[in-house]
C-alpha cells in the first residue's frame, strides 16, 4: 500500500471515530461522570501520552528537538484555551445535554466560521456564494438549535446545541491561531504545551467532578469508553491526521469531516441512542449546502 493510499485510511479512520465517539462518550456522560471531570480525564490523559510520545520521538529521532521562543508562549496559551479547555468544556457539556446526531451535525459548521472569523480578523474578502453559503449554514444552525428537540438521549436539547455551536467557534478561533504555529514548528513541539497548559485550565472546573465519581460502582464498559476517548478520540486521531495531511490536500481532507455525522448518526441510531426526524434532516442539508459553497473552488 503506498502513502497516499495510508494516508486515505487514516482520514477514513478519524471520521469513523470522531462519529461513534459522540455516543460513546454520551454512555458516559453525565450517568457515571459529569462532564467538566471527563475533561479532566480527556486532557490529562492526551497530556501525557503527548509528552511520552514526544519524548521516546527525540529519543529515536522521529520527533525533530526544537525549542519554543518565548514570543509564542501567549500564542500557544490562547491555543490552549480555544482549542482545548473553552473548546472541550462546551462540547462535552453540550454533548451531555444533546443527543449524538444533533452534536455531529453542528460540529461541521467549524469551516463557515472560520471563513467568518478570517473575514473580521484577517480582513479577507468573501464573495457571493460564500456569504450565501453562511447564511444557508446558520439558518441550518438556528433552526436546528431551536427546534431540533428528540425524544432520546437528549435532557435539554437547546441548551446542549447551543453549547456545541459555541464549542465550534471556539475551535474555528484556534485554527485560526494555531496555523502560525504549524508553519514554524513541528506539531508535537507545541502540542503538548497546549494540552499541558489546556489541563491547567480545565482542572479548577472538573476537579470537584472528579472527586465526585464513585469508581466502585462504575462498570468495566464504562471504564474502557472513558479510556477510548482519551486514547483513540483524542491522541490517536491527532496522529492519523497528522499522517493524512502530510500526503493530502487540505480540501481532501476537510471532506472527511462531513463524513462524521453519517457515522454518528448509523452508530447512534443502530444501537437506539437516537432517532431521526425531519428537522435533523433539513436542518443538516441547509448546512452542508452552506459549507459546500464555503469551500468549494471556483
Amino acid at each position: 500500500m503506498n502513502s497516499r493510499a495510508w494516508a486515505l485510511v487514516c482520514a477514513w479512520l478519524v471520521a469513523i471515530i470522531y462519529g461513534v465517539t459522540f455516543t460513546i462518550a454520551k454512555d458516559v456522560m453525565p450517568k457515571f461522570i459529569n462532564a467538566f471531570g471527563f475533561i479532566v480525564f480527556r486532557v490529562g490523559g492526551s497530556t501525557l501520552l503527548f509528552w511520552l510520545f514526544t519524548l521516546v520521538g527525540e529519543r529515536f529521532g522521529f520527533v525533530p528537538k526544537e525549542k519554543i521562543d518565548k514570543k509564542d508562549f501567549p500564542r500557544i496559551i490562547a491555543c490552549a484555551f480555544f482549542g482545548v479547555a473553552f473548546n472541550m468544556l462546551t462540547f462535552f457539556k453540550g454533548l451531555s445535554y444533546t443527543s449524538p446526531i444533533m452534536g455531529a451535525v453542528l460540529m461541521v459548521t467549524t469551516p463557515m466560521i472560520v471563513l467568518i472569523l478570517s473575514a473580521f480578523i484577517m480582513k479577507e474578502r468573501m464573495k457571493a456564494d460564500k456569504m450565501l453559503g453562511i447564511l444557508l449554514g446558520l439558518a441550518g444552525t438556528i433552526t436546528l438549535i431551536l427546534y431540533g428537540k428528540s425524544t432520546i438521549n437528549a435532557s435539554n436539547a437547546f441548551l446542549g446545541n447551543l453549547l456545541v455551536f459555541i464549542n465550534a467557534v471556539s475551535y474555528g478561533f484556534y485554527l485560526i491561531l494555531v496555523k502560525k504555529l504549524m508553519d514554524k514548528y513541528n506539531a508535537f513541539t507545541f502540542v503538548k504545551w497546549i494540552y499541558t497548559f489546556g489541563f491547567l485550565m480545565v482542572l479548577p472546573f472538573g476537579f470537584n467532578e472528579v472527586q465526585e465519581v464513585n469508581w466502585q460502582v462504575i462498570p468495566t464498559a464504562a471504564l474502557l469508553k472513558i479510556g477510548f476517548v482519551v486514547v483513540f478520540s483524542t491522541f490517536l486521531t491527532y496522529l492519523l491526521n497528522l499522517i493524512s495531511m502530510r500526503q493530502l490536500k487540505p480540501t481532501t481532507v476537510a471532506v472527511f469531516i462531513y463524513l462524521q455525522p453519517f457515522f454518528a448518526t448509523v452508530f447512534a441510531v443502530s444501537l437506539g441512542k437516537d432517532e431521526l426526524n425531519w428537522v435533523k434532516i433539513g436542518s443538516a442539508l441547509l448546512i452542508f449546502t452552506g459549507v459546500y459553497l464555503v469551500i468549494r473552488k471556483k
